[in-house]
């Protein structure tokens, strides 16, 4: 009987325990806080399993010219301020958990370039729901589906030759501003 009054108050104190560590604040919730143990493999086998549950079968976008610079033209709008450009890395996707990954460069162990290696239907299915905890967003209400497409094409292709038109777009610095902090406002004086 002592047993399992034992396993009864263990199976009700470890719930109780782990509520009370997340409630106090200790998590590593902040970017700059090391993972939780399996933290990695916790969130990304079931992402992969669901990407490969319903990513789309096929692509209805071909891989050309016009596909490519219509997708540049969107990765820059849309992309490049957390992935980067052609030969500059963004400075904000390295601040991020996980660092959103550079898009335009080689990987250190091969040839692959940003997400090259995946096909455009896996990438498609990031791009149109997004990655949760990890600051990708959903476009699904952003870009049209041929939209979607096409930036996630030209991805697909980021480790080939692309259209000098497509190139202008990604190889373009980025020119993003840092804001000024604010001019004091002066008092309303009143009016008799």
């Amino acid at each position: 009987m002592r047993f399992l009054f034992g396993v009864v108050v263990g199976i009700l104190l470890v719930p109780f325990a782990a509520w009370v560590w997340f409630t106090r604040g200790n998590p590593p919730v902040a970017v700059t806080d090391s993972p939780l143990p399996f933290e990695r493999n916790i969130t990304e086998v079931p992402l992969h399993a669901r990407i490969e549950k319903e990513m789309p079968k096929m692509v209805p976008v071909q891989a050309n010219e016009a596909t490519f610079v219509a997708g540049a033209r969107i990765y820059r709008q849309q992309c490049a301020f957390c992935h980067g450009v052609n030969g500059t890395p963004s400075q904000v996707g390295k601040h991020m958990f996980p660092d959103a990954p550079p898009l335009w460069e080689k990987h250190t162990d091969g040839d692959v370039v940003g997400v090259s290696d995946d096909p455009p239907e896996e990438t498609y299915w990031k791009v149109a729901n997004g990655i949760r905890l990890s600051g990708m967003p959903s476009y699904k209400m952003v870009l049209s589906d041929t939209e979607m497409w096409q930036v996630s094409v030209l991805l697909a292709n980021a480790d080939k030759p692309l259209p000098p038109a497509a190139l202008t777009l990604l190889k373009e610095p980025l020119s993003f501003e840092r804001a000024s902090p604010a001019a004091p406002v002066a008092p309303a004086t009143p009016t008799h």
